[in-house]
């Protein structure tokens, strides 16, 4: 075990100030994720700042500002709480059940909705210490520089989006509905001041820097995420294609929302996971979707187009097949409320 020193955040100013003084420092929330991977020796602060007692949990609706209507969910409430609380139930459901089919139960009441977005990758180089991975070891003169995965054992990796840097996906199911509910991420800087991000500017693709995951800055603290007002709540639907039914990671996920009028799509949104080094915005299906009828052969024909743009690797090739049939599954399924 590694030595460390334990703060207890006394507020989001103390937190965020003893975060910004210390380059190795890590806040500790849920710390589902972060303590395996500080067990693995992955990670290895030297200071851990519990930021668990912060008042930054409440659901509430939003009365003002650009998403007024919309709802705020607390970045340090446990994912659980986002998951059952009624407004989220009643008016995102996708978000219900992106949250519901990730990790288990027991996570969930542990997993903060902020830490949750900050998940690291399973890749299993990258949990390796003794393997080459770019994204723990980005110096390139280390011997251990390198991505293990790009020829080597990659059923599980990116068909969008990767580079010979990285291959990495994303873990997160909740991320998935996030982004394509469009939400917003709103933080405390190191000068007290807040700022939002898009969610789609939030996560990074690899490109030549893949150990730095999102466009946060260090010492800054998800305080909520935004959730904007719209009319998917009735079409809706979050698949996940996984190994075996229940806390396994994605193959691939895909989070589908439409607005309908009648049987013509209005708007539509999709998100998919297991895929790529963040969220992945199916842009090209969505664009397709637009103003259509909703039947089997629109849904395919936008699926194509989307999966056109896939590079698959030497083990993953599956996963494009995969992720036609998810896209096309998702949406007959939001089409219907969810029912089958």
């Amino acid at each position: 075990m590694r030595p460390f020193r334990f703060t207890n955040a006394k507020d989001a100013a103390s937190a965020v100030r003893s975060l910004t003084g210390n380059p190795n420092a890590r806040f500790l929330a849920g710390g589902t994720n972060l303590l395996d991977l500080m067990k693995e020796d992955v990670e290895r602060p030297d200071e851990l700042i519990d930021i668990t007692r912060l008042p930054l949990t409440q659901i509430r609706t939003i009365t003002s500002g650009p998403n007024q209507g919309g709802l705020s969910i607390g970045g340090l409430g446990r994912n659980a709480d986002a998951a059952n609380h009624p407004l989220v139930r009643q008016n995102y459901p996708l978000l219900t059940q992106a949250i519901l089919a990730g990790a288990s139960g027991q996570i969930r009441n542990m997993a903060t909705n902020g830490g949750n977005l900050l998940q690291r990758t399973r890749c299993p180089y990258f949990y390796e210490v003794s393997m080459p991975c770019n994204k723990r070891e980005p110096d390139e003169s280390s011997a251990r520089a390198g991505c293990g995965a790009l020829e080597g054992i990659n059923r599980m990796h990116a068909i969008f989006g990767w580079s010979e840097k990285c291959v990495a996906v994303y873990p997160s199911d909740m991320a998935i509905a996030l982004a394509a509910l469009d939400a917003t991420v709103n933080v405390r800087k190191a000068d007290g001041q807040e700022r939002s991000i898009a969610f789609a500017d939030f996560h990074r693709l690899p490109g030549d820097t893949p150990e730095k995951d999102t466009n946060l800055n260090h010492g800054e603290l998800i305080t909520a995420i935004e959730l904007p007002r719209n009319r998917f709540a009735d079409h809706s639907y979050y698949l996940k294609v996984r190994d075996r039914s229940s806390y396994a990671f994605a193959l691939v996920s895909v989070a589908a929302a439409l607005e309908m009028k009648e049987n013509r799509i209005v708007q539509a949104r999709i998100a998919m996971g297991g895929v790529a080094h963040k969220p992945w915005r199916a842009l090209k299906a969505e664009q397709l979707l637009v103003g259509k009828e909703a039947s089997d052969a629109t849904f395919r024909q936008a699926a194509e187009a989307e999966m056109a743009g896939a590079r698959p690797l030497s083990h993953n090739k599956f996963k494009v097949e995969l992720s036609n049939r998810s896209i096309v599954r998702a949406l007959q399924m939001a089409v219907n409320g969810g029912k089958a």
